[in-house]
């Protein structure tokens, strides 16, 4: 199924339930180069016979300024050209690296993904947010372009280890904590193992968290508004992750937790119980030991700070996200009575 979706300056074509077989006829393969990472090139090695392909190494330490440039260096070496389209294949490191190197290599050339993880296909690989980290701060360098296109094939999703998909969950639980009451219930009466043994189920929520991501970037693609919504548990969820070395979700998930307890201090939120039940049946943590110090020193770097506050996401209810700035001092306090 092929549906195309505009922004403010530019389509996305995303094929959903395709194959990577049908990359032929979406680019041309012989100005084409796929950048993926050695986890994926080794688990899927056949599907990039014929592709130039350049392969990283996995991990979020590698999501830095000296891949960038060995990769550029690549591309000159191999004359990739302004008509040449780059295609990310992996999870969220990879799309983040391949959108951002597109959009300053040559001054920009086209690209499009092809998401590997649960976690790229609902979040990473949708909205044009492209970056890279800057020691502790995530995503401190970037751009928001769009790419050209998406194409998920589910059958990449076979070869994931159980942690990748409570990551990709992560993000799932946020959707629907912040937009989707509906989608709560229903994550509610399944089950990881569920969505893992019946693929037509997995693939109608991929779709349904793909298409409300969309809709929100579309409302607002710069980030001006509603679009914060979508930062739920990442603020505090962040400043951890990379403290502690945790996975995404699992920093995101604990981030969550904590937001729902800000949000039960200023936005009278009473259903932190049943947020955190579902995180843990999804296999995620919630509460954690952490430095409350060093993160609300980490977090006062986050994108989202503006003078003396800090955009901060809560919930009113499960289903309703709302933004409120909260000023540093107050959010200081409320951080070290966690």
């Amino acid at each position: 199924m092929k549906k195309t979706y505009t922004f403010s300056n530019s389509s996305v074509d995303y094929y959903f339930a395709y194959g990577i077989s049908h990359l032929k006829e979406i680019v041309d393969g012989s100005n084409t180069i796929l950048i993926t990472d050695e986890n994926i090139f080794n688990a899927h090695t056949k599907r990039f016979k014929n592709w130039n392909t350049i392969v990283l190494k996995p991990g979020e330490e590698y999501k830095v300024q000296t891949t960038v440039d060995a990769v550029i260096e690549q591309l000159i070496e191999m004359g990739a050209d302004r008509k040449t389209t780059l295609v990310g294949v992996g999870g969220g490191v990879i799309t983040d690296i391949t959108g951002y190197i597109a959009s300053v290599y040559m001054r920009g050339v086209k690209f499009g993904f092809i998401p590997t993880s649960i976690l790229a296909m609902v979040d990473a690989s949708i909205g044009g947010k492209n970056g890279i980290d800057v020691g502790v701060y995530k995503n401190m360098v970037g751009v928001i372009r769009q790419p050209a296109f998406i194409l998920h094939d589910m059958a990449l999703v076979n070869s994931l280890p159980e942690a990748e998909w409570q990551n990709g969950f992560a993000e799932i639980i946020k959707h629907a904590c912040i937009k989707d009451v509906k989608m709560f219930q229903e994550l509610e009466a399944n089950s990881l193992k569920k969505y893992q043994s019946k693929k037509v189920l997995l693939c109608e929520l991929i779709q349904r968290n793909a298409l409300l991501k969309t809709k929100v970037v579309q409302q607002d693609e710069f980030e001006s508004g509603d679009r914060k919504l979508l930062n739920f548990g990442h603020t505090l969820g962040h400043a951890i992750e990379n403290m502690y070395e945790l996975s995404h979700g699992q920093a995101i998930s604990i981030g969550m937790t904590y937001a729902c307890h800000i949000s039960e201090k200023l936005s009278d939120f009473k259903q932190t119980e049943r947020v955190t039940a579902l995180l843990s049946k999804y296999g995620l943590p919630t509460y954690a030991d952490f430095d409350k110090v060093k993160a609300f020193e980490i977090l006062q770097k986050d994108k989202k700070k503006a003078k003396l506050e800090m955009s901060y996401l809560l919930l009113e209810k499960i289903g309703k996200g709302v933004v409120k700035n909260i000023p540093l001092t107050d959010l200081k306090t409320i951080i070290e009575s966690l």
